[in-house]
């Protein structure tokens, strides 16, 4: 049974300007217009906003604390007005506290719009990218920036491809169990500290820590540079959460599935994961054990699940009575007596 303590579950309220800027500009090939004074405007909504109608005057559903998109529908309708109109048409969009506004498509601001953003410092930013392109690529950065968070504790390995999140009481094996799965080919995405990060409604996206990134520690030997010591291929960045096995020494109190018939899942983040109690004893390949459990996740995902094929294939024999089930058990092939 996983227990996230409630203080390891966090949600960012809000990012700054400044962080914004910093973390998109090349991304989003911005340009700044205006200066830097409004920089510390706080961002408190994933959503981007175009103020189409808030610009014709209509400010009563205006979402003036989202990101403002102005885009070729903006621009040519400012365009259209007098200077004098499209000046008090700003002022109505610059009288709200807004984070920031974007121009896409490569429009420039007009003299009058730069003054503006100056006077009521609010960053005016520009972008070749197209409207809806850019809308998608900021709205994507902010959803992560504001995605729910929940830090546990583990090694999380890509295993043919499947993120398998390894958990347990501190010093049953965590770590080595991952540096072996490492040293037959797979990759770590993190040890020590896992940060799990909400995407979508069902999909949980795991990384390490900034400071830890690909350290391990293993007891009795010290930390250990993975990236450096076995390459590049050994490392992910980040992984998909979609198998949690924890590792337990054996305990004759434990129960441990034995068929596999009712999958068991943990919540996290309101996710539902697949789990594995795994029992450790003297002489068992728990590396091996991880692998055969990636494999026969790849199985069921693409819809073979081996223990009910076998209860099925059980259910037909009883219903049957096969003699040659029963009586016999086994067929053996012609001139095959070794």
């Amino acid at each position: 049974m996983i227990i996230i303590d409630k203080n390891a579950i966090s949600r960012t309220a809000s990012i700054d300007v400044k962080f914004f800027y910093n973390n998109a500009k090349s991304r989003f090939k911005l340009t700044l217009h205006s200066d830097e004074t409004g920089f510390s405007r706080e961002i408190k909504d994933q959503n981007v906003h175009r103020p189409g109608l808030a610009l014709a005057g209509f400010v009563e559903l205006f979402s003036y604390e989202r990101v403002q998109i102005f885009g070729n529908t903006e621009i040519t309708y400012l365009k259209n007005l007098s200077v004098e109109k499209r000046l008090k048409s700003l002022h109505k969009i610059f009288e709200f506290n807004i984070p920031c506004i974007i121009l896409t498509d490569g429009n420039q601001p007009f003299p009058e719009m730069v003054d503006l953003a100056i006077k009521q410092h609010v960053p005016l930013f520009s972008s070749p990218l197209l409207t809806t392109k850019l809308t998608y690529l900021i709205s994507d950065f902010l959803d992560d920036q504001f995605a729910p968070r929940a830090s546990i504790h583990g090694s999380f390995v890509d295993v043919y491809g499947v993120g398998i999140l390894f958990i347990g009481k501190s010093g049953v094996g965590k770590s080595e169990v991952a540096l072996d799965l490492i040293e037959r080919g797979h990759r770590l995405v993190g040890d020590d500290v896992i940060i799990l990060t909400k995407k979508g409604e069902g999909i949980l996206i795991g990384a390490g820590t900034s400071l830890v990134k690909h350290f391990m520690e293993i007891r009795g030997l010290g930390i250990l540079d993975i990236q450096k010591m076995f390459g590049v291929r050994a490392i992910r960045q980040q992984k998909r959460l979609e198998v949690i096995c924890e590792l337990e020494v054996w305990s004759d109190g434990s129960t441990y599935t034995r068929t596999g018939l009712d999958e068991t899942l943990e919540k996290i983040l309101d996710v539902e994961i697949p789990y594995v109690k795994l029992p450790i004893i003297p002489g068992k390949n728990i590396t091996v054990i991880s692998e055969v459990i990636a494999l026969h996740y790849l199985l069921k995902h693409n819809g073979y699940d081996a223990a009910e094929v076998f209860k099925n294939r059980l259910e037909r024999a009883i219903l049957n009575k096969s003699k040659e089930n029963s009586e016999r058990g086994v067929n053996y092939f012609e001139h095959d007596f070794e």
